[in-house]
């Protein structure tokens, strides 16, 4: 019998600096009004030193496992969404399962961008459906500011760093919770339009560009037209229509391409979570952090249906509706708080 996932614990967090557009004005030719303007960000969080995607995503898990109250040792699998890992092996996800004490769990991470958390979600909720896992830990986590050229004002006002964390268990016939289905696509043919190239790169563009490169306008056009369509198809495989949603959770990539999406599929504003103002766009991690805030606020409640969108370089895209269980969180999600064990 096949079974469905449901989200029923989550976490977030943030690291402690705060970097705001004014800081940014003394770095590049930039203003806070324009950043503002254009893209809806205020102020985004960088992380220290001695932090890194693996500790960040290690401090979510923790703030979702204390919300479930789930012994680590019960955790089947633990999947990480990161396009900045710490290195290029081992997984971020090993870091993961090994600080949290999931010591009998498998891991891996997955990489598709921005899309990686969406792109993990649909994974885990697999290995639950097929009775693979009972119980799996998915994280979006990023230190993504490490990848900036803080020379170019077109990418490095965009980014922060941070990190969520959902816990996956079966729904049962009685409960509230179901994720899915998923509808996801990728196109390689627009694979230039944002990429970072790293030290196994190949002789020519991605050698030499180890930092984020985005053709902006291209994306924007193509995450608008994407995620709605996306957006819809979810919807439409699940048998719902934009009037049952009760709340928006889009990829945090630009205000005005969220609002763009948003009107486009004619869902009020005031449906929509935004965090963008807060922490930028935190690629992964987008997603999982506003889970975790919305539930934090009282933006969520047992049965609300929830459309998540993303976009990705790849390019990579998705979107699914879940109906939201009611996981006991709160407090946890405090993001201010909290001290990080380094990987080891």
């Amino acid at each position: 019998m096949t079974r469905t996932a449901r989200i029923t614990a989550s976490g977030a967090y943030l690291p402690d600096r705060v970097m705001t557009n004014a800081d940014l004005e003394c770095l590049v030719d930039t203003s806070d009004e324009w950043i503002t303007a254009r893209t809806g960000i205020r102020e985004r969080r960088i992380a220290a030193p001695e932090e890194a995607a693996s500790t960040l995503g290690v401090e979510a898990a923790r703030r979702m496992l204390e919300a479930a109250d789930v012994d680590p040792l019960e955790i089947d699998l633990v999947i990480a969404g990161t396009c900045s890992p710490d290195g290029m092996f081992p997984a971020v996800a090993t870091r993961i399962q090994e600080a949290i004490g999931a010591e009998r769990a498998s891991s891996f991470d997955v990489n598709a961008a921005c899309a990686s958390y969406l792109t993990g979600l649909s994974i885990g909720s697999q290995y639950i459906a097929t009775g693979a896992a009972n119980r799996v830990v998915v994280v979006g986590t990023e230190a993504i500011t490490r990848l900036l050229d803080w020379s170019d004002r077109n990418t490095c006002v965009l980014f922060g760093d941070g990190a969520g964390a959902s816990l996956l268990e079966p729904a049962a016939p009685e409960e509230h919770g179901a994720i899915g289905p998923f509808v996801m696509r990728s196109d390689g043919a627009r694979a230039d339009v944002v990429y970072a190239g790293g030290p196994a790169a190949p002789r020519g563009p991605l050698e030499q560009e180890a930092h984020i490169v985005m053709n902006g306008r291209a994306l924007f056009r193509a995450a608008v037209e994407e995620m709605r369509q996306s957006c819809r198809a979810a919807l439409a495989a699940s048998g719902l229509t934009v009037e049952d949603v009760d709340l928006f959770v889009p990829h945090q990539a630009n205000l005005r391409i969220m609002t763009a999406v948003a009107d486009s599929l004619g869902l009020p504003r005031d449906r929509m979570m935004v965090t963008i103002d807060r922490y930028g766009n935190t690629s992964s991690a987008t997603i999982p952090i506003a889970l975790a805030e919305a539930e934090a606020e009282g933006r969520l409640h047992a049965g609300d249906r929830v459309l998540l969108s993303t976009i990705g370089a790849g390019l990579t895209w998705g979107a699914t509706v879940l109906e939201w269980s009611s996981p006991c969180c709160g407090a946890t999600h405090d993001v201010r708080e909290a001290e990080l064990v380094p990987a080891r």
